[in-house]
This record gives structure tokens, C-alpha cells and sequence, in this order.
């Protein structure tokens, strides 16, 4: 696995990429060589905080944490990633099955300890025009409805968008790639 780190408002310095190494070495062993972690190192007040991703052929594994220092954060992502791919496993072994294409190891990740959970379910299903507009205009649309997230036709791209509100009270937008 190869390991791309980066860092907002902290340096990066050859310590902490050890560190980062170190502490994502333990997950090495679950995907081939190819496969990409996107690992981000930032500064949040007085805390600091890691973001990592994992991009394994369509299938994308994500966990993020701020705490009082780099190691914690670094641990609890660790911990996350690890827990997402004992969750996952089943599932995976049956998106893969016999087709060789998996980047993931399915023998070396551990079996979920957690209950069985049941298979996801559709519980309501609604249908709405969407409308072509701006994104500063789908941002307020948005927070006039009281929802977490928008779709939109953006007027500059004529393709489908999504607004949403990340967890430090700013603003995403989702723009698919065709």
C-alpha cells in the first residue's frame, strides 16, 4: 500500500511521516501494493487532527479524528479503518468473488466481533423536481428547508450537484465525474 501524506496548517516533517508509516503498517497487510491511502495531518485550534482514505478499486474506506495529540488521532483512525474492513469483509468477498480483481486481502482481515447487522433496507423513498441554480443559491435553499444537504442542477456545469453541511459548519459540493 502506498502512502501519500499531507499536511493543513502542520509541517510534515520526516517524524511524523515515520509515525503515520508506523502506525498504518499494521493495515499494510490487508491490500496489494497498488492500492492508495490519502493521508492528511491537520492543525484544528489547539488539537490536531488525521483524515485517511483508502481507495481499493471502487471501494473507498474512510476515518477521521481530532484529539490533543497526533498519535491518538493516528491510533483511533487506525482503529476505525481496521474495524470498517472486518464489517466489510463478507460483503467484499461476495462483490469479488472469483473475479481476481480485489486489491484486498480478505484471508488476513480479522472476522467482525460486532452482532450481524441486518442488510441495508430502503425505509422511504421520495421524488422532487430539481431546478438548475447556482451553488450559493442552493446553499440557502438548503438551510431554508433545514436540511443537511441539497441536489441541485448547477447552472455553470447543467450537471446534478449536491450541497451539504461538513461537521465544522461549512459548506461541500458533490460534482460527479463522468
Amino acid at each position: 500500500m502506498r502512502i501519500k501524506i499531507t499536511g493543513k496548517n502542520i509541517n510534515v516533517g520526516d517524524n511524523l511521516t515515520k509515525l503515520v508509516n508506523q502506525k498504518f503498517a499494521k493495515l499494510d497487510k490487508y491490500f496489494n501494493d497498488d492500492v492508495e491511502m490519502a493521508v492528511k495531518v491537520f492543525q484544528q485550534k489547539e488539537k490536531q487532527g488525521v483524515e485517511a482514505t483508502i481507495f481499493s478499486k471502487g471501494t473507498i474506506f474512510r476515518a477521521e479524528n481530532v484529539a490533543a495529540d497526533v498519535t491518538t488521532a493516528l491510533d483511533r483512525v487506525s482503529e476505525k479503518l481496521s474495524s470498517q474492513l472486518a464489517k466489510y469483509k463478507t460483503k467484499l468477498q461476495k462483490r469479488y468473488k472469483g473475479s481476481g480483481q480485489a486489491d484486498i486481502r480478505f484471508e488476513e482481515i480479522p472476522d467482525d466481533e460486532a452482532p450481524a447487522v441486518e442488510e441495508l433496507k430502503e425505509v422511504k423513498r421520495k421524488s422532487f423536481d430539481i431546478k438548475p441554480m447556482s451553488v450559493e443559491e442552493a446553499i440557502l435553499q438548503m438551510e431554508l428547508i433545514g436540511h443537511s444537504f441539497f441536489v441541485f442542477i448547477n447552472l455553470e456545469t447543467e450537471a446534478v450537484n449536491v450541497v451539504y453541511k461538513r461537521s465544522d459548519d461549512k459548506y461541500g459540493l458533490l460534482e460527479p465525474n463522468y
